[in-house]
């Protein structure tokens, strides 16, 4: 019996952080150029695009534009971020406060960042 409650435990601490804040779903850019769902991949949190205003930009449906995103503080992540306008990956930062999304791609060590701000879809 406390080998089964040690393997639960052993589960819970692995998968935990990756739900924290309740990320995970579906999310609009506030701009309304895009969608994004985040969902575990293994211990961290990727996001991959679902809907394009534009098809014909350079984004791409089912492209992962956020992955390896890990617990970095309440409510926040840090990982990386796939920007299909440049074709270059930058230090990535999230948070969740109430029912937004921010989500920032970094240079610099995190000096300079442009933010974006997003909604979940419902």
């Amino acid at each position: 019996m406390l080998r089964r409650f040690w393997i639960a435990g052993v589960v819970v601490l692995t998968f935990a952080p990756a739900f924290a804040g309740d990320v995970v779903g579906e999310w609009a850019r506030a701009d309304g150029k895009a969608k994004v769902k985040f969902a575990p991949c293994g211990v961290s949190l990727c996001g991959m695009v679902t809907w394009l205003k534009d098809p014909t930009g350079p984004g791409r449906i089912g492209q992962r534009v956020f992955y390896d995103m890990k617990p970095d503080g309440a409510n926040a992540w840090a990982g990386t971020a796939f920007n299909p306008e440049d074709g270059k990956d930058y230090s990535s930062k999230m948070s969740l406060e109430g029912a937004n999304l921010t989500t920032a791609g970094c240079i610099l060590g995190g000096w300079i960042c442009k933010s974006f701000s997003w909604t979940r879809v419902k």
